[in-house]
C-alpha cells in the first residue's frame, strides 16, 4: 500500500508511492514504464487501443479485469459509444489503462489512452480543491458568508410565491456561505419542485452570458433564491462559479491562473485546462448526442464544433475543464493520499478528511436529490450506504461524474481509483438513447478486487 509521506516512482502515470521490497519496486517501474510509453503521443498515435496493464501486487485479479475489458469493448461497438477510456489504480498501482473504440464521429481514429475530454461537472472538485487551499491559509473559512467577498450578496431575497412577471419576495432568514455554495445548500433553483419563477428570474439576469467570472457573480447577486440557505441539497453549477470568483478575489490570482500554479503543475495535469493548445486538439474527443433517427451524430454545440475552445466565455469553475484520464487520476490519487502528491502536500489530512465527509447532516434525512444512500462532502457524493445504492462498493466512497458520460471514484477503505471518461450527452426527453454505463463500470471494477 502507497505510503502517505513516500516519493512517487519516477515515469508513473498516476506518481504513487515506492515499495520497499526491491522486486516489487522493479515490478512497479516497469508497469509504470509500459504505461508512460501507452499514453506517449508517439506511440499511441501508431497502435490500436491500448492492452490493458496489469499490476499483480495490486490486489486486483487481471483474470477478473477482462469482464470490464469485454464490458467496454461492447459499449463501444459499432452501434455503441465511439469510444472511451478506463483507468484503474488500487494500493497506488496503476492496474488498468485502456482506450476503446474511437475518438471520431467517423469512427477512423482510434480513441489514445491520453485522449482529451470535455469533464464538464468533474471541475467542480478541482474548484473545491482550489477553495479548500484558501481556507487552509486562512484567506477565508467555510462558515463566512460570501458577502464577505462578494459584497452584491448581501441582503439577499427568497422566492415565497407570485410570477417572474412579479414575484414575492421576502429577506433569507440566513446569509449565503461558502460552505453552502460548495455543498450545493445556498437555496439557489436548480429544477427542483417550486422553482420555477426563481430560475425565470435567474435566466432574465442571465449570469451565464457573462464575460467573466466577477460579471457572472454580479448578475447572480441581482437574482433571488429559491429557498433559505441550509435548507435543502438541490444541484446547480451557479454556485461553482461563484466559488470560482472568491477564489480570484482571496488569492488575488485568476482563477486559471490559480488552478495551474496551486494543482495542475505540481501535479504534473499538463493536457488540463481550459482550453486545449491547438498543436493538441487532435487529441481532442468528438462529443455526441442521439438523434430522433436513433443514430449517433456529432452535437451541434459550440463545444463539438470548435473543439478545444473554451467551454464557456469565462473560466467555469463549474464544468470548464479539458482533461485525461492520467492526468485526473493524478488528481484523484492525491486525494486519496490525503492531499499528498510526491512528497508535497497540497491538501492537508485533515482538510481531505473534512471534504469526504457528509455535509448535509442538518437535513433529515441527510441525503442527496439523487439517492437516498448517499450525502455529499465538499465536490462530490460520498455513499452513506452501499446495499441501499443497489451495487458493490464501501461506505465512504467518493465521486461525482460529467454531463458528457465522465465518471471518477476514489474509495480510501479500498485504496481505489476509477475513471471513466466517454463523451457523449444524454438525452433527457426520455427518447431511446445509449445505455447508461456508469453502474455496470463501476461493478466490474469492485468485483474484480481480491
Amino acid at each position: 500500500m502507497a505510503s502517505r509521506h513516500a516519493a512517487s516512482e519516477a515515469g508513473d502515470v498516476v506518481g504513487l508511492a515506492s515499495s520497499c521490497n526491491l522486486l516489487q519496486r522493479v515490478r512497479r517501474w516497469l508497469t509504470a514504464s509500459v504505461l508512460a510509453l501507452l499514453a506517449s503521443p508517439l506511440l499511441a498515435v501508431a497502435s490500436s487501443p491500448a492492452t490493458p496493464v496489469h499490476a499483480p501486487t495490486a490486489g486486483m485479479s487481471a483474470e477478473r479485469l477482462q469482464r470490464l475489458d469485454r464490458f467496454m469493448h461492447d459499449a463501444t461497438d459499432a452501434d455503441g459509444y465511439l469510444g472511451g477510456v478506463v483507468l484503474v489504480a488500487r494500493n497506488g498501482h496503476v492496474v488498468d489503462l485502456t482506450a476503446y473504440g474511437h475518438r471520431d464521429i467517423t469512427r477512423r481514429d482510434p480513441m489514445r489512452p491520453d485522449s482529451i475530454f470535455r469533464i464538464y461537472s468533474m471541475t467542480k472538485t478541482v474548484a473545491s480543491v482550489a477553495l479548500m487551499m484558501l481556507v487552509e491559509e486562512g484567506k477565508l473559512s467555510l462558515l463566512d458568508p460570501v458577502e464577505r467577498y462578494l459584497p452584491a450578496f448581501a441582503n439577499m431575497q427568497v422566492v415565497v410565491g407570485g410570477t417572474a412577471a412579479a414575484p414575492e419576495l421576502r429577506p433569507a432568514k440566513t446569509p449565503v456561505t461558502l460552505q453552502q455554495l460548495l455543498t450545493h445548500t445556498s437555496g439557489l433553483p436548480a429544477g427542483r419542485p417550486g422553482d420555477d419563477v426563481a430560475a425565470a428570474l435567474q435566466e432574465r439576469a442571465d449570469p451565464h452570458g457573462a464575460a467573466d467570472l466577477r460579471e457572472f457573480a454580479a448578475r447572480l447577486a441581482n437574482s433571488p433564491l429559491a429557498a433559505d440557505p441550509g435548507t435543502r441539497f438541490a444541484y446547480d453549477g451557479a454556485g461553482l462559479e461563484v466559488i470560482a470568483r472568491v477564489v480570484e478575489v482571496a488569492s488575488g490570482q485568476t482563477f486559471a491562473s490559480f488552478l495551474q500554479t496551486r494543482i495542475f503543475a505540481p501535479l504534473r495535469m499538463q493536457d488540463t485546462g481550459f482550453r486545449v493548445p491547438v498543436a493538441q486538439r487532435n487529441r481532442v474527443v468528438d462529443i455526441t448526442r442521439m438523434g430522433d433517427d436513433r443514430k449517433l451524430r456529432l452535437d451541434d454545440g459550440p463545444s463539438a464544433l470548435r473543439p478545444g475552445d473554451a467551454l464557456n466565455r469565462y473560466d467555469s469553475g463549474a464544468g470548464g475543464l479539458y482533461s485525461t484520464a492520467s492526468d485526473y487520476a493524478r488528481f484523484a490519487q492525491m486525494l486519496l493520499d490525503g492531499g499528498m502528491f510526491e512528497g508535497r502536500v497540497l491538501l492537508g489530512r485533515k482538510t481531505v478528511e473534512l471534504m469526504l465527509s457528509n455535509h448535509l447532516t442538518m437535513l433529515d434525512p441527510p441525503v442527496t436529490q439523487f439517492s437516498d444512500a448517499e450525502g455529499f462532502g465538499i465536490g462530490g457524493y460520498l455513499v452513506l450506504d452501499p446495499a441501499l445504492r443497489g451495487q458493490p462498493g464501501s461506505v465512504g466512497q467518493f465521486g461525482w461524474s460529467g454531463a458528457a458520460s465522465t465518471y471518477f471514484m476514489i474509495d480510501p477503505r479500498e485504496r481505489l481509483v476509477a475513471i471513466l471518461l466517454l463523451q457523449h450527452l444524454p438525452r433527457s426527453d426520455g427518447k431511446p438513447d445509449l445505455p447508461r454505463v456508469s453502474r455496470t463500470f463501476y461493478t466490474l471494477v469492485y468485483q474484480a478486487l481480491h
